[in-house]
């Protein structure tokens, strides 16, 4: 028999509360379990102790039992110290790809380019300036 340890709704409309039990996988998500091993309260803040409640033996002996863990159980068990929880997202997705990179070294040359010349452009006129004082002084002076 497959066992599961999921979580099983209960709760009104819109004030959900559920409770973490071991149950055949065959079963219902909210119908016949083997064993109630805590609760979840998601309205309470998330520094509530009561917001997750877990019996960490006896979970420890479902999972030696066999019993396998939905997503949101196997959380819980990872924070409780009970099961360690691979980190499931892949880092490298995110990256782009080698021409978007291409690319991007390509624009930040480009912009280092405009910003030189725009400093050359801003040194020349002051050095124009400079001159031109240079002369007209001359021309007094003369």
């Amino acid at each position: 028999m497959a066992v599961a340890m999921r979580l099983s709704r209960g709760g009104s409309k819109k004030r959900p509360y559920y409770r973490i039990v071991v149950a055949d996988a065959r079963a219902p998500r909210d119908g016949k379990f083997i064993e109630r091993i805590g609760s979840y309260n998601p309205l309470l803040a998330k520094d509530n102790p009561e917001r997750i409640k877990l019996d960490a033996e006896r979970a420890k002996h479902w999972l030696d039992a066999g019993a396998q863990p939905s997503d949101r159980v196997a959380r819980f068990l990872d924070a409780a110290g009970v099961k360690e929880r691979a980190a499931r997202n892949n880092p490298k997705k995110g990256e782009p790809g080698a021409n978007a990179k291409e690319r991007a070294e390509e624009k930040a040359a480009k912009l280092a380019e405009a910003e030189e010349a725009a400093k050359e452009a801003a040194a020349a006129p002051a050095e124009e300036a400079a001159a031109e004082e240079a002369a007209s002084e001359e021309q007094a002076e003369g």
